[in-house]
């Protein structure tokens, strides 16, 4: 079977059109123009704007015309991973900005071969299509909202300017669960700490060594903050920290000097690994290890029932050419125990929700600076705000520096919201059970396009996806279904002005 035999047939055929023409970020040059020449093949209005996001319009269906305005809105772009193997028809490795997307029906499913199959954000925009080609749907005025960009930086909707939409309402389609309905989403800062230094020499009569966390689970920092994992960066530091304030007994010599530091990743992954080089005196080395141990079981029996696979070792490693000061060691070590990570509160509007978070994602030392990463969230700004300025005011204290950079707005949920209640009334009735309510501690495009556009009642839905972002991808057949019937119904139950 082709997915173009799967129904709703409209929806389906568009997909894979769009699996036809390549679409990896910052590469959306030919879904664009596709998007475009279907505008003007059915004589829609529509612009491009200047930070490439499409816009369309269609009026509406007679009868309807008494009805709030709705802008659907999904990202062009998709992310493009692929199997190590991949190759295309010629046998040459796969190129997401040259070769189609293959997806295929495999049972209940939809898959890609060896590739992002791209239903995020693909069957939204399929969807949107569909709706603005058909004749014999019922709605109010329409506006189809194709962002660019999403995936890496949602570039499309920070460049979106005030007059560009019409709408009182707002649907964005990029959910991922086809029962849920999502009502908020966190914003988000990046703090970029820096920690100047000048290296020393390595002084004679150490032993060098590696201190490597392993093990531990990492994840979504957003999503998957609320499970309490271990941050990597924050083992190691506890760890290291009472060693670098330890002088030997006979002499003044510190007994651990650090020499690099290499700890996290992916800005918004919690760390999983982290490594550190350190010196040792002889006479140290055995209480220094053992400590390494201890730390090791303290905090397996600390994240019990959360990380099953902490490892937290020493080992041999070959002499640095140089050396931290002490000063910036230590001020390093209590930056990082003391930088905030993890939760930092709950919704109250939304219970079970985690409204503020920060993660600290990356320390790494180059021989001149420690830099540091961290990426906060919440769907409260001034909460934001508050942690940046306590990283800002911590990084004083220790003389490093800290940029806070590409602020966006979180969506705080409004559990009144008219289009909520039209949406859930929606679902029940199609269904006969009520949707899911829910938020996410994630980014959505909405959080910045509620900040251009106050007074948009937003939402956002889906069908159901699973393993997005990775080659694993894939799009339930049945969800694609209900989804398109909900969104069919939803306009034609829109409220009135």
């Amino acid at each position: 079977m082709k997915i173009t035999d799967l129904k709703p047939s409209a929806l389906w055929g568009h997909f894979a059109e769009i699996c036809a023409i390549p679409h990896p970020s910052h590469h959306e040059e030919k879904i664009r123009a596709f998007i475009v020449d279907f505008a003007k093949t059915h004589k829609l209005e529509h612009f491009v704007d200047e930070a490439d996001n499409v816009i369309i319009r269609k009026p509406a269906s007679p009868g309807m015309e008494g009805r709030k305005g709705i802008v659907l809105q999904a990202h062009l772009d998709m992310v493009p991973q692929a199997n190590g193997d991949k190759t295309n028809a010629a046998g040459q490795p796969f190129d997401f900005t040259r070769d189609p997307i293959e997806p295929f029906v495999d049972g209940e499913l939809v898959k890609a071969r060896g590739t992002t199959l791209g239903a995020d954000n693909g069957i939204g925009v399929a969807a949107m299509l569909a709706i603005l080609e058909s004749s014999d749907l019922k709605h109010g005025p329409l506006e189809a909202f194709f962002t660019a960009t999403e995936e890496t930086g949602m570039v499309g909707a920070f460049g979106l300017k005030p007059g560009e939409l019409q709408g009182d309402i707002l649907i964005n389609l990029d959910s991922e669960r086809q029962h849920e309905l999502c009502t908020g989403c966190a914003g988000g800062t990046d703090a970029n700490i820096e920690l100047p230094y000048s290296a020393e020499p390595v002084p004679q009569g150490y032993k060098a060594v590696a201190v490597e966390v392993k093990g531990l689970k990492g994840g979504h920092s957003g999503i998957e903050i609320i499970l309490g994992r271990a941050n990597a960066n924050k083992v190691l530091m506890r760890t290291l920290r009472p060693h670098l304030f330890s002088s030997g007994a006979s002499h003044p010599a510190e007994n651990v000097r650090l020499a690099s530091v290499d700890g996290g990743g992916l800005r918004n992954a919690i760390p999983r690994e982290a490594r550190a080089v350190v010196l040792v005196l002889p006479d140290y080395y055995a209480t220094f290890t053992e400590a390494v141990a201890e730390m090791e079981r303290i905090v397996t029996k600390e994240f019990a029932g959360i990380e099953e696979g902490v490892s937290l070792k020493v080992s041999s490693a070959d002499a640095p050419k140089n050396i931290l000061p002490v000063d910036t060691a230590r001020n390093l070590a209590d930056m990082v125990c003391i930088c905030p990570n993890g939760v930092v509160s709950m919704s109250v509007a939304m219970p079970g929700l985690v409204q503020t978070s920060s993660n600290l994602a990356r320390v790494v030392s180059d021989g001149t600076s420690v830099k540091m990463h961290a990426l906060m969230r919440s769907s409260v700004r001034s909460e934001k705000e508050f942690v940046g300025e306590r990283i800002v005011g911590l990084c004083r204290l220790v003389g490093a520096t800290c940029e806070l950079t590409g602020s966006y707005d979180g969506w705080n949920p409004n559990m009144s919201s008219p289009i909520l209640k039209t949406m859930a009334a929606s679902y029940e009735t199609l269904f006969g059970e009520k949707p899911e309510i829910t938020a996410v501690h994630a980014g959505l495009e909405c959080g910045i396009i509620g900040g251009v556009y106050p007074n948009l009642d937003m939402i956002s839905c889906g069908p159901t996806i699973r393993f997005p972002h990775s080659p694993d991808e894939e799009v339930n057949i049945a969800s694609v279904e209900r989804f398109w019937r909900f969104l069919v119904h939803t306009l034609e139950t829109a409220p009135s002005k």
